[in-house]
């Protein structure tokens, strides 16, 4: 079986590889779709505070993401390599953090609520940190091949969207079924930290079947980079200033960017729209969300295949274009608010919509990623993945950072109340324009900054002529070098 990390990369090695993405996608919904509204309904945090929480946590997750992948660009480890040390160290404290993060007792006082949210965010940020960007720049590592990567990406992302699911699906249907205490199931407490630590163990199961399958790839990922001194003589500062005059690298990072807000308003405010402004039960958000990550899924294929057909830029553009169709969708549905409250088929088309164009959200632009690595490479540049995806992250995270603020001040502004079991029209109506027009603006910027990319399968593979070239050259002068001593 061939194991090496040029060509094509055996399906079962994908699907280990893949699998450790279900640990970021559980870890990462548990706090993106549930923490506000637990912290808010459960605990009674004021929204501004819980707001600039998760404001704070995402900034710093953001800082400490290039800071990570520079770290696990200069780790050598002969028998771990430069991503699997942190693999298991990032997923083991995910686990533990996140099961203390849901059972904070709700009878303490709010400052000490407060304080302990505050604390376990932070942490659950770090050790998220800590995992997932070694883990994405071993996904690059593992080939070098312009349509296999993408193929990789497509396995993986398919394991993000599970992860997503299980959190959110399984977590509406199971976790928070209603019992005569609580009809609204969200609203009992006991039920997060039985979420929490169902997730937790997910968590390092995920992680595992990761970790031990692709160790294999280890020594030839290490052959390929050849000696450290090359990578590890580049500093953070110039190794980020490297990266961002990249153009095609900046374009991505732009569009990901942008794009990625989207998912800080639906999992920050889609629980709540989905509640108070359409009454919708468990089992319909549930189903709503359900069909979205089910298109994501199956989604995947076909966007690999028609990236292989048109190219990584316009499928992706294409992913963003369906996202838009579907949030405006969105927007009709809130302004037709009462015919269609309690209806969990009305909200279908934007389920597919939304969910078939966001399942290129998840695997195009990774892989484009791994592209503008080689085009830095075939300059002369350091091979540094784990810095670009780093950088990638940084960026949209900063962003995020911001929104979410925003949302903790627009939820007060707005007049929510989490104790009172009917919100005013204003309130629920504005909430969901916030949450539909948010969506479709981020995903037309996304457009707007992708659409100038150059990098083709043409130029990768002439990119990938070059560097061979020059690791030629440089043999041929080692060589040289050893024969006259």
């Amino acid at each position: 079986m061939k194991t090496g990390h040029s060509g094509m990369v055996p399906l079962v090695d994908k699907i280990a590889y893949g699998s450790g993405n279900l640990a970021t996608g559980v870890a990462m919904q548990i706090v993106g779709s549930f923490f506000v509204f637990y912290a808010t309904a459960i605990l009674g945090l004021p929204g501004r505070f819980v707001g600039i929480v998760m404001g704070l946590s995402i900034l710093w997750d953001a800082v400490t993401d290039p800071v990570m992948g520079h770290i696990s660009d200069r780790t050598r480890s002969r028998r771990f390599g430069k991503r699997h040390p942190y693999l298991l160290g990032g997923a083991l404290g995910i686990a533990i953090v996140n099961y203390l993060l849901w059972t904070i007792d709700p009878d303490l006082s709010p400052w000490a609520k407060l304080a302990l949210a505050s604390a376990c965010v932070l942490m659950f940020k770090t050790f998220m940190t800590v995992y997932v960007t070694p883990y994405t720049a071993l996904g690059a590592e593992l080939s070098t091949d312009y349509n296999e990567r993408t193929t990789i990406q497509g396995v993986k992302a398919m394991f993000f969207v599970l992860g997503l699911a299980f959190v959110s699906v399984a977590g509406l249907f199971w976790f928070f079924k209603p019992t005569p205490a609580y009809p609204v199931g969200q609203l009992n407490p006991e039920a997060y930290s039985f979420m929490g630590l169902a997730s937790s163990i997910v968590v390092m199961v995920s992680a595992l079947a990761c970790f031990f399958p692709t160790l294999k790839y280890i020594e030839p990922i290490q052959q390929r980079s050849g000696p450290a001194s090359a990578e590890t003589a580049y500093s953070l500062k110039a190794s980020l200033a490297d990266a961002f005059r990249n153009k095609p690298f900046t374009m991505v990072v732009l569009g990901y960017t942008f794009s990625n807000l989207s998912s800080a308003l639906l999992g920050n405010l889609g629980l709540i729209v989905f509640t108070y402004t359409f009454d919708l039960s468990n089992s319909d958000i549930a189903f709503i969300v359900g069909v979205q990550f089910l298109c994501s899924i199956l989604s995947q294929p076909v966007w690999g295949a028609l990236s292989r057909r048109v190219g990584k830029m316009p499928a992706l553009a294409l992913g963003f274009g369906l996202s838009i169709v579907g949030s405006l969708y969105f927007v009709v549905l809130v302004f037709l608010r009462a015919p269609v409250q309690g209806n969990a088929l009305a909200f279908l088309p934007f389920a597919i919509s939304a969910g078939s164009g966001i399942g290129a959200l998840f695997s195009l632009p990774l892989s484009m990623v791994a592209d503008t690595v080689d085009l830095d490479e075939s300059r002369g540049g350091a091979r540094l993945e784990g810095l670009y995806y780093g950088t990638l992250t940084l960026a949209y995270k900063l962003a995020q950072a911001v929104v979410l603020v925003l949302i903790g001040v627009l939820i007060d502004i707005l007049g929510f109340n989490p104790s009172a079991p009917v919100q005013s029209t204003w309130t629920v109506v504005s909430l969901g324009l916030v949450l539909g027009l948010g969506a479709a603006a981020s995903f037309t910027a996304a457009i707007m900054a992708i659409r100038h990319y150059p990098l083709t399968e043409a130029r990768v593979h002439e990119c990938r002529a070059r560097i061979a070239a020059i690791k030629a050259l440089a043999a041929e002068a080692g060589a040289s070098e050893v024969s006259r001593a």
